[in-house]
């Protein structure tokens, strides 16, 4: 693929289980000043969705936060839903252009987790937080786009099934969703916590999962409990522990006091 409408593409960026995201021209008709954007090209199996995603898209815009990316378009093209958002040259928490300290990887999942805050009191919920998708700036990181992919295929799900380091990706979906739950705070604040465990660590949180086929791992998944690792501080441990109890409503209330009591490790002597 080279292009979509009036977005030329120079190379891809990365691609996920149902997308791809390409650098691209900036078109002139966005009217920014920037080179280039990143494009996300997603595929469209119906229209039904579109207009909700349109809508949850412009909402997520529409917040201006510096915790989260920019977004700039959206549209439809020849049988694909494409998106542009501000390209971050510095890569994500799952590929850094540079190797990143430990207070930096604090502080990202800090401010994704302040990002995840507006986007919850704004009534949204990102359903896809991961090391992926927390985007390196210049000021720490910014909180990607959303998760928008269940809004075009009726039925679709985040499962997370797939085999050695892609069963990993079930870590990421608090298991009351597994179970029938709505998406909703609790379970981005789920996410954030594994997220801050990865990227402090370099592993997941259920080992048991790499090995495992698909369903097994879902089996596995749901009857286990987290092991987070040896390598975590008293408070680091603390904060993830909490951040994945089982029941909801003893998680931190709010991302907003997730990201403080990340912001809090941050201002200890030593960081």
């Amino acid at each position: 693929m080279d292009r979509v409408a009036d977005y030329v593409f120079l190379r891809e960026l990365g691609r996920g289980e149902h997308s791809q995201v390409y650098l691209a021209r900036t078109p002139r008709r966005l009217g920014i000043d920037t080179d280039t954007v990143a494009v996300k090209v997603l595929p469209l199996t119906g229209t039904d969705g579109f207009d909700a995603l349109v809508d949850e898209l412009s909402r997520f815009a529409a917040l201006g936060s510096p915790q989260l990316v920019p977004m700039y378009d959206v549209g439809m093209d020849a049988g694909v839903v494409f998106y542009a958002m501000r390209h971050e040259p510095l890569g994500s928490l799952s590929a850094p252009a540079r190797d990143l300290t430990r207070r930096e990887h604090l502080l990202a999942v800090a401010l994704a987790a302040r990002g995840a805050h507006e986007m919850h009191e704004a009534g949204l919920v990102h359903r896809g937080i991961g090391p992926t998708n927390i985007l390196i700036d210049k000021a720490g990181a910014v909180l990607g786009e959303p998760a928008v992919g269940h809004l075009l295929t009726q039925g679709h799900t985040l499962s997370g099934l797939g085999t050695g380091a892609r069963a990993g990706r079930l870590e990421f979906v608090d298991p009351l969703l597994m179970r029938g739950r709505p998406a909703g705070r609790a379970s981005d604040i789920w996410s954030l916590g594994v997220t801050l465990h990865l990227v402090l660590t370099g592993h997941g949180l259920f080992p048991s999962l790499v090995s495992a086929d698909p369903f097994t791992a879902v089996r596995i998944y749901l009857r286990s409990q987290p092991e987070p690792g040896e390598d975590l501080t008293d408070g680091e441990r603390a904060v993830v522990v909490t951040a994945l109890h089982p029941d909801p409503t003893r998680r931190y209330r709010t991302a907003g006091d997730f990201a403080e009591a990340v912001e809090g490790m941050l201002r200890r002597p030593g960081r």
